[in-house]
């Protein structure tokens, strides 16, 4: 039988924490390892209010600790090269588990003006930087920039769920290498809308990712990085 929350709970740290408990005596060790791992930052992500950049951070390390793998191996196996071809093919995964469109929903009802403005903001956009960044290819980003809001226009018609989070996560890519890799302020005004707005859409996701994880033990779920060693 399928495990139930208590009517009416939000899907927060406690809530999995206690579906996990009762089921990881079934999950092989890799879904162990991550489930476990993605939990303790969303617990610690869930007790930061204050700091947005901070919250931000620890959610990005969740969403880490429960998708990512050995890039080295992925190439091997297929899947594109780099750490967005690792996010986009778990987003495919959960996607084909996710039947209730519990994804799709949380996105689109919860979230829709934020991801707007999300997905036009030039300060998130990767080839933005790059034409900034004197990279040649990217004069064009204004155009790069309106053609990705119509291929995001496309994939909500189609309710291309997997497409819409590689777009989505895209963006928030970017903002978590200007954050982690010292390219902004700390509680800068700069950049203050698209951290809260990332804060809160990574806060909702995540553990919906890892409820999904845990409703499918049998699948295939890659060993992570950093197993656990005696």
């Amino acid at each position: 039988m399928a495990y139930r929350y208590p009517p009416g709970s939000p899907l927060h740290h406690e809530n999995l924490k206690a579906k996990q408990r009762e089921l990881r005596g079934d999950f092989p060790e890799p879904l162990t390892l991550r489930v476990h791992r993605a939990l303790s930052w969303l617990r610690r992500a869930e007790a930061e209010q204050t700091d947005e950049d901070v919250r931000f951070i620890l959610l990005w390390i969740g969403f880490n600790a429960a998708y990512a793998g050995d890039v080295e191996a992925s190439r091997v196996i297929g899947i594109p090269e780099g750490e967005r071809g690792l996010f986009q093919a778990f987003f495919a995964t959960l996607v084909g588990f996710d039947g209730k469109h519990r994804i799709y929903d949380m996105v689109w009802q919860r979230f829709p003006q934020e991801i707007r403005v999300l997905l036009a903001n030039r300060y998130v956009f990767h080839p933005f930087w790059q034409h900034h960044n004197g990279a040649p290819g990217y004069a064009d980003w204004a155009e790069k920039l309106e053609r990705s809001r119509g291929a995001i226009g496309a994939a909500l018609r189609d309710h291309d769920t997997a497409r819409i989070l590689s777009i989505l996560f895209d963006r928030l890519y970017v903002l978590r290498n200007q954050l982690v890799h010292g390219g902004s302020t700390w509680n800068s005004d700069v950049n203050r809308a698209q951290v809260r707005d990332g804060a809160a859409l990574l806060g909702c996701l995540l553990p919906i990712f890892i409820d999904l994880m845990m409703d499918n033990a049998g699948h295939e779920w890659p060993m992570p990085n950093y197993p656990v060693v005696e």
